[in-house]
């Protein structure tokens, strides 16, 4: 068994973006997908969108996967509002890189039983 098994971490994290167009939703998605693996995306990615831009983008990242490069900051048009959800060290982590990337506003921390959830504000710096 893995280390982060027998400790029953939880290293995915679900990031929903709210409010915000394809390229803000692509610009924060890029700074998390060179950081961490993507586990999933509820949309074939904010590129592949049409029409209007949907209210929500969802995607999820495993913190303990991926290439882990350093984060540059990055450019958004305009506020976005981010909600993370996932074990209490892996939303941290996803916050630090978050933080390295935009300028970051906290909002509001629901604690409970072994899952974090994070609402942020992003903004560019």
């Amino acid at each position: 068994m893995s280390d982060v098994y027998d400790l029953h971490i939880d290293t995915d994290v679900t990031v929903q973006l709210s409010d915000c167009g394809r390229e803000d939703a692509r610009a924060v998605f890029d700074v998390l997908d060179a950081a961490y693996r993507l586990e999933d995306m509820t949309t074939s990615g904010p590129q592949a969108a049409t029409g209007p831009s949907p209210t929500v983008w969802t995607a999820t990242f495993d913190t303990a996967g991926g290439e882990h490069r350093k984060t540059s900051p990055a450019a958004l048009s305009a506020v976005v509002g981010v909600t993370l959800t996932g074990g209490y060290h892996a939303v941290d982590e996803v916050e630090k890189v978050l933080a390295a990337g935009f300028d970051v506003q906290s909002r509001h921390t629901v604690s409970g039983d072994q899952e974090k959830e994070a609402r942020l504000l992003l903004a560019s710096r």
